[in-house]
């Protein structure tokens, strides 16, 4: 972002000295979200009188920091487990006391309010519970080892998923090294990924707190690795919150610039209304029974469009969504409606429900224009899509009763780009070209295209040939000799675009790309296909191959497997063995180490022998009753 881009001018006043500029904080994710969705619970009889109940207790909100948590919660889980709430709560809060925040705050605040988040979002109760624990392991004297005794295995797990490696003992690789860590964690849970999520919204809610160049670093970081993220599990919900903080810290004279022309809008409600009231009626006459409510963007969203498109204002086109309850067949239904009472804009339909996004996001998009002349943007989608449409892979813990829609196969869809990612980080062994590879990886702008046989394949925008052929397999990328792109010849260098048909080619009179003799040796990529390639599976490909003689960098992740190995077998030299980490946690106290990844590491770099630990852990084991 251009810090400097679309500045307002400020007219200076003789008489009456400009008073103080606050800047506005952006509005939250529960207010971006438009309200209550189709499926979320309402409070009922019931729900009413054991409020009124709770608010008789000799306790408040304000001595109870507990309670608006709980209430949050149970309103979208009834029952969910309140005391385990209030146990993790005060083990958090006893192992953060004394602890204060940049801003000055009791650090318990932290850790209340990212759960506090998380209930909002609708996450379960274990989620809400490791929420409230996921600085301790980090930040107190509190162990994992201890978490996982109280909690269970499922918190620990997630807790350890969001601890960050120690600068002290990792260095300026600790950064990039706790990415990659988040990474591998959430390929067990995915909720480790939606408590750092959530984690992160809170202290872009609090950056005031910070340095101006601190707050920078941390946007930047937000945008770069965390929003990629949160838009590929689909919290929209979630993103346009961090989107507008990073506008605010990035761009100050874009986010005023959005601020002050919210101020001064007028006449969008009662021109949407007349709208909607409108599409009601061609609805009835076509008998499909649909929701229509206004869609405010968010602020990030109209700064980008304006400078994309270099408008002179900021570019906000009224828009409406329409939620059909019905099959997706009422979507199109709908669409015909809208198009015969206003005309289409050219070029503005898109159909993400026949070709939905890499975070299966469905919908139909169409612009028309309405009444005074004014473009309208509409938003169809069935209640199932606009569920998802929010809340992406956590709708199935906020909404358990639609669990069906969005089931098992839909979640390992949504999650195929996070094995990917499991695929290849291993073998990026610099800490510089993972994080590199994984901002292109998780890159916004995409195309499908679909090979000789039919199958397509997501690839990121001005992706060539050589990605495609990749991502088929290393042996067909290994193997490309050519490429005909919608049957014709053309240079591996060309640039695929949405809706390509690529034929890769390995070898004359082949059927098919993976049409070629296992034993014939492979005729290997070019040096220069480094420069031509978009996706990190590629370019670690075509990197192996021209380094397979020189000895693998050494990283942490590395150091880890190697330390693990190396106790393994001195385990088995006293024919003993580990059926879990436990034994190792229960170890670091009595050795000085942080976390298991450090003593890992320590026994990579010899700086304690796999046989040291071993007999120590063998004597703790033996010395403890059963």
């Amino acid at each position: 972002m251009d810090p400097g881009s679309h500045r307002i001018e400020r007219r200076p006043n003789a008489t009456t000295p400009e008073p103080p500029l606050v800047t506005p904080t952006p509005p939250n994710f529960a207010t971006l979200g438009g309200g209550a969705l189709p499926g979320d619970r309402t409070p009922t009889y019931s729900n009413a009188i054991s409020q009124r109940l709770r608010a008789m207790l000799p306790w408040s909100t304000a001595d109870d920091p507990v309670t608006m948590l709980i209430r949050t919660h149970r309103a979208i889980h009834p029952s969910g487990d309140g005391g385990l709430l209030r146990r993790a709560y005060s083990t958090a809060e006893q192992m953060h006391r004394g602890q204060m925040r940049k801003s000055g705050e009791p650090y318990i605040t932290h850790p209340l309010s990212v759960a506090q988040i998380c209930a909002d979002l609708g996450m379960d109760t274990t989620t809400l519970v490791a929420a409230l624990l996921h600085d301790t392991v980090e930040d107190t004297k509190y162990t994992l080892a201890a978490l996982e005794s109280d909690f269970g295995s499922d918190v620990a797990i997630i807790v350890d998923g969001v601890t960050k490696f120690d600068k002290v003992f990792y260095g300026q690789d600790a950064e990039v090294e706790t990415i990659r860590k988040l990474i591998v964690m959430a390929g067990r849970d995915v909720r480790v990924l939606v408590i750092k999520l959530a984690d992160r919204l809170h202290n872009m809610r609090t950056l005031d707190a910070r340095s101006t160049s601190s707050q920078v670093r941390i946007a930047k970081a937000t945008q770069d690795v965390l929003i990629p993220l949160c838009d590929r599990l689909g919290i929209q919900a979630l993103k346009r919150e961090l989107d507008d903080w990073v506008l605010r810290a990035l761009s100050p004279d874009g986010y005023a610039r959005v601020i002050d022309y919210f101020a001064r809008r007028k006449g969008r409600t009662k021109y949407l209304a007349e709208i909607i009231a409108q599409v009601n009626t061609e609805l009835d006459q076509f008998r499909i029974d649909a929701t229509i409510t206004p869609r405010e963007r968010h602020l990030y969203s109209i700064w980008k469009d304006t400078v994309a498109g270099g408008h002179p204002e900021p570019y906000d086109l009224p828009r409406i969504i329409i939620v059909v309850d019905g099959p997706d067949t009422d979507c199109y239904a709908a669409l015909g409606a809208v198009h015969g009472r206003w005309r289409p804009v050219p070029g503005r339909f898109k159909d993400f429900i026949a070709s939905p996004k890499n975070n299966l996001y469905r919908s139909l998009h169409t612009t028309v224009i309405g009444s005074d002349d004014t473009a309208v943007e509409v938003l169809i989608r069935t209640e199932a899509m606009h569920r998802t449409s929010e809340y992406g892979i956590i709708a199935n813990f906020r909404y358990p009763q639609h669990a069906a829609s969005f089931g098992p196969a839909a979640q390992a869809e949504q999650l195929e780009w996070l094995h990917r990612l499991l695929d290849w980080q291993g073998a990026a062994t610099d800490p510089a070209q993972f994080l590199d590879s994984l901002r292109c990886a998780l890159a916004e702008a995409q195309i499908i295209v679909f090979t000789s046989t039919g199958r397509p394949v997501l690839l990121p925008a001005d992706a060539t040939p050589i990605d495609l052929a990749y991502t088929l397999g290393a042996d067909v990328g290994h193997r490309c000799v050519g490429a005909r792109l919608n049957g014709r010849l053309v240079p591996l260098s060309s640039i695929l675009n949405d809706g390509d048909v690529v034929e890769i080619m390995t070898r004359p009179g082949q059927r098919d790309e993976f049409d070629f003799d296992d034993n014939a040796p492979a005729p290997g990529p070019s040096v220069e296909w480094l420069q031509l390639v978009k996706t990190p599976h590629a370019r670690l490909h075509i990197s192996r191959w021209f380094s397979d003689r020189k000895a693998p960098a050494s990283t942490i992740a590395h150091k880890v497997r190697l330390g693990r190995a190396a106790i393994g077998l001195a385990l088995r030299q006293k024919e003993r063995g580990l059926a879990s980490d436990l034994p190792l946690l229960r170890l670091l106290p009595h050795l000085g180490y942080p976390d298991l990844e450090t003593l890992l590491v320590a026994v990579a770099d010899h700086k304690i022998s796999a046989d040291a630990v071993v007999e120590t852990l063998i004597a703790l084991v033996d010395q403890t009753p059963h």
